[in-house]
């Protein structure tokens, strides 16, 4: 996946989890659990809904690196 498929992914997750989220808002290096002010449970049901939508396994170990969108382009990027 491209970085701006990524982005057009991650953002149409979010709008099923927190439709008030607005990723364009976020800095690369910003935490996005804080700038999108996501809960526990809203992070992890997105990163479930990644992995479900790029049939990817994201194993809960590695969660800590799609705390940041620089993080989760890197994790994601092909």
């Amino acid at each position: 996946m491209t970085d701006h498929e990524i982005r057009a992914l991650a953002a149409e997750v979010l709008a099923g989890i927190a439709p008030e989220a607005d990723l364009a808002a976020v800095g690369d290096h910003e935490d996005l659990r804080e700038a999108l002010d996501l809960d526990s449970m809203d992070f992890l049901n997105f990163v479930i809904a990644l992995g479900e939508r790029t049939g990817r396994r994201i194993p809960e170990a590695d969660t800590r690196q799609l705390f940041t969108l620089e993080g989760l382009l890197g994790y994601l990027r092909d």
